[in-house]
């Protein structure tokens, strides 16, 4: 009798357990320390799920006795499989098709770049390739992002610069952003704050027209970060206010992160709506480049108010040997309606 009370309550342990994990908004959890962290990694999740499955079924058919107990872990394990593969089959496993560019129509290119790493050359050719309106560079200098900016004005394409950095030890501590001189001048904005570890650059045009632009480094969630990162993303999901935004960046944190902080339920962060979601790409990993796309967390975004439509977007998959431990995302944007 005692050793089947306690099979079950290892049962129940365990199945609860895994619905955490398998959906933690459906307790508030999902900025929980631990549970935040395996749902970044969904599709590695199951996988590591698919291999216990297949262990727990040959124990179930070697012993016996504990048969019943063996083949009730498994099935709940194929649950917690089929929950994350239904997730990430809704959000996306990567759709690259890009409308015809036009005339207003704004193309951004995001790319942390582990402090210049890539090399300047790399990244403004990526932006050529791309024809980017707007770079956001999060962890990257203002000399690389001078010398990428040297590099496309070469190649015709005038560029903006910008650049918040805490310190000058650091090159982590800096974020830039460079947008087309097509767009006009911009100017920081400080009057909104700031994330708390690692810099956001939040420009306003000065002559009202164009799109807010936010490039975005919000903290990863280790120890000692951890209600730093928390706080992060509640910034950010205020200050993507308004009718008219652009944000992209380094959000070191996955939709599922995210959840609750929508102003509705069309968009993700605030007023914003995140790309990839739109795009079916939203299961496609940014981080890290040591992983398959598919296997990776999807951290990096680019998000819009909803006077912009998502004509485009893909996860950039053949610079993974360019030295950053991100992938670059391209997102293409067309003015609504």
């Amino acid at each position: 009798m005692f050793r089947r009370v306690l099979a079950a309550a290892v049962v129940v342990a365990v199945a609860a357990v895994l619905f955490v994990f398998a959906w933690p908004q459906f307790f508030g959890l999902q900025q929980t320390f631990g549970i935040a962290h395996v749902v970044s990694f969904r599709a590695a999740a199951a996988l590591i799920a698919i291999a216990l499955i297949v262990g727990l079924t040959l124990l179930a058919l070697l012993a016996r006795p504990v048969r019943r107990f063996f083949a009730t872990l498994a099935v709940l394990l194929l649950a917690f499989t089929l929950v994350n593969a239904a997730v990430l089959s809704t959000r996306g496993f990567g759709d690259t098709a890009f409308e015809t560019a036009g005339d207003s129509t704004v193309t951004v290119l995001s790319w942390n770049t582990l402090g210049d790493v890539p090399g300047a050359a790399t990244v403004a050719d990526l932006a050529i390739e791309n024809d980017a309106d707007i770079l956001t560079l999060p962890e990257t200098t203002k000399a690389f992002s001078l010398e990428v900016a040297a590099l496309m004005k070469a190649a015709g394409r005038p560029m903006w610069v910008e650049t918040t950095a805490f310190d000058q030890i650091s090159k982590s501590r800096s974020t830039s952003v460079l947008w087309s001189a097509d767009l006009g001048t911009y100017t920081v904005d400080e009057s909104v704050g700031q994330t708390a570890t690692l810099p956001t650059v939040v420009l306003r045009p000065d002559d009202g027209s164009g799109p807010t632009i936010i490039s975005v480094h919000a903290v990863a969630p280790i120890p000692g970060e951890f209600r730093n990162w928390q706080a992060d993303l509640d910034w950010l999901a205020d200050t993507c206010a308004g009718e008219n935004v652009i944000m992209a960046g380094d959000f070191n944190a996955t939709l599922d992160h995210m959840s609750g902080l929508a102003s509705s339920a069309t968009t993700t962060l605030g007023d914003c709506a995140d790309a990839a979601l739109a795009t079916g790409n939203a299961a496609v990993g940014t981080w890290p480049t040591t992983a398959p796309a598919l296997l990776g967390s999807p951290i990096d975004h680019a998000m819009a108010t909803e006077n912009w439509r998502v004509s485009g977007m893909r996860v950039v998959q053949d610079q993974d040997g360019a030295g950053s431990d991100h992938r670059p995302l391209v997102a293409q944007f067309a003015p609504a309606g």
